[in-house]
């Protein structure tokens, strides 16, 4: 094996105890998202509401949260914010990943307690190494 495929394999066996909970509603978004991240060795675990987020959180227990702010029902704003009342879950980092693409959505989303903002369409190298950042934060 090539030390870049050394390389690759390490960092997709390091991910594979990594769980992500990702929240989109729209269901192809979801669907790829959930497949690319799971090819890239995460544990996945995907809603595309947030009615049933805080149970499944709970249950689920992820290391990290990527989670859309148009949602039906319960908007990303509100999960954020509620995250912030349950002890267990403001520790897990929160990647919010929307079509809101204004400062002023991404000052809210930060303020509530997200550690990073990506805005739609996101880049997907970007995507894993702001998530291999944060969990390598939150997790030292």
């Amino acid at each position: 094996m090539t030390p870049q495929l050394l390389t690759v394999d390490r960092q997709l066996h390091s991910n594979s105890l990594k769980k992500v909970l990702l929240v989109e509603d729209n269901d192809i978004n979801r669907m790829l998202l959930s497949d690319y991240l799971s090819y890239c060795g995460y544990n996945v675990k995907s809603l595309s509401n947030g009615t049933t987020f805080f149970s499944t959180a709970e249950k689920f227990q992820p290391d990290l949260m990527l989670l859309d702010l148009k949602l039906p029902v319960l908007d990303g704003y509100w999960i954020l914010e509620q995250i912030q009342k349950h002890p267990n879950l403001s520790k897990i980092p929160v990647i919010v990943v929307s079509a809101f693409a204004f400062k002023a959505d991404q000052e809210r989303a930060l303020n509530l307690g997200a550690k990073r903002y990506l805005v739609k369409p996101i880049n997907l190298t970007v995507l894993i190494k702001t998530m291999q950042e944060e969990l390598a934060y939150c997790c030292i």
